[in-house]
């Protein structure tokens, strides 16, 4: 008579290896701690930006001539400019200006480059030229210079409280460095044998770079999204500072830094070093973060 033979027992798998949104953030915390602070600090400047309304004390335009001037104290915790503005209500309006400039001119830069990059790597031949040619020339001048040129060409408009000029400035110098770096990952994927099986397969060339190429770069795109965050708040900055950027009675870091307010660095030398400390702070933390995840997303990296 046969007897029946006990089927093997199937393999069980733990919650805890299940990879949730929970573990992710907690292995991030545990081997980036640096990253972890930066992120900290980076959400400090995004509390000040939604919530300046509340946070601020005074109306950072409102002038106050007989508080010109005024050292760090009760009334005003960092002091107050020559016009008797509130500094310390200008830095957290002008978190906004940094973060929104930064950004949005951060995104667009690295998604045109991503996909050109993309574009440039896959297909090859006489389109990787002409890209490649394109993005020698235009990585031949540095970011601060490109910048220059084509926010004094572009002028000023502004679309929901940003200059979208000074954004399209900041971001068109960024978009050959991403191209660079996501033509080289896409070099390296395109020689995969699951491309030369979806190439067999029949699938079109939109399909296989949407479908195959784009995932898996985008851990070089937020990697350099985060970088590229910190040299926009720099670059704004920069372009405020030179009279290129955002203009009074804005709010903005580098605005703060620029005009008269180096007349007064013996007088009220807070008005320069809060103002400094703030974009510093910024770029720290945005390189942390940046550095932290490249240490974590990219295999190479880890051990």
């Amino acid at each position: 008579m046969a007897t029946a033979t006990a089927s093997p027992p199937s393999p069980t798998i733990s919650a805890n290896a299940i990879p949730t949104r929970e573990n992710l953030v907690l292995q991030f915390i545990k081997a980036q701690p640096l990253g972890f602070a930066g992120f900290l600090i980076i959400l400090m400047y995004f509390v000040f930006a939604i919530f300046a309304n509340w946070i601020a004390p005074y109306d950072p335009e409102a002038v106050d001539f007989g508080a010109m001037l005024s050292s760090p104290g009760r009334e005003h915790l960092f002091g107050t400019d020559q016009y008797g503005r509130d500094v310390f209500s200008r830095l957290v309006y002008g978190s906004r200006t940094a973060l929104g400039v930064g950004i949005v001119s951060s995104l667009f830069g690295c998604t045109l480059g991503a996909l050109l990059g993309a574009a440039s790597g896959y297909f090859g031949g006489k389109i990787d030229t002409i890209i490649q040619s394109i993005v020698d020339i235009m990585l031949s001048f540095p970011l601060i210079v490109l910048a220059m040129v084509i926010v004094a060409v572009l002028g000023k408009s502004t679309f929901l409280g940003v200059d979208m000029n000074l954004v399209a400035a900041i971001a068109i110098p960024m978009i050959p460095r991403m191209a660079r770096i996501a033509r080289s990952s896409t070099l390296s994927i395109a020689q995969m044998p699951y491309i030369d099986a979806a190439r067999a397969a029949g699938y079109s060339h939109s399909r296989i770079v949407v479908r195959h190429i784009l995932p898996n770069i985008i851990a070089p795109y937020l990697i350099m999204t985060t970088a590229f965050i910190a040299q926009a708040i720099l670059l704004e900055a920069s372009l405020s500072f030179l009279g290129l950027g955002v203009t009074e009675p804005t709010p903005a870091w580098g605005l703060m830094l620029s005009g008269t307010s180096a007349d007064f660095y013996k007088a009220a030398p807070w008005m320069i070093l809060f103002p400094g400390l703030a974009i510093t702070l910024a770029v720290f933390a945005f390189n942390l973060l940046g550095d932290s995840l490249r240490d974590w997303l990219d295999p190479k990296m880890k051990g």
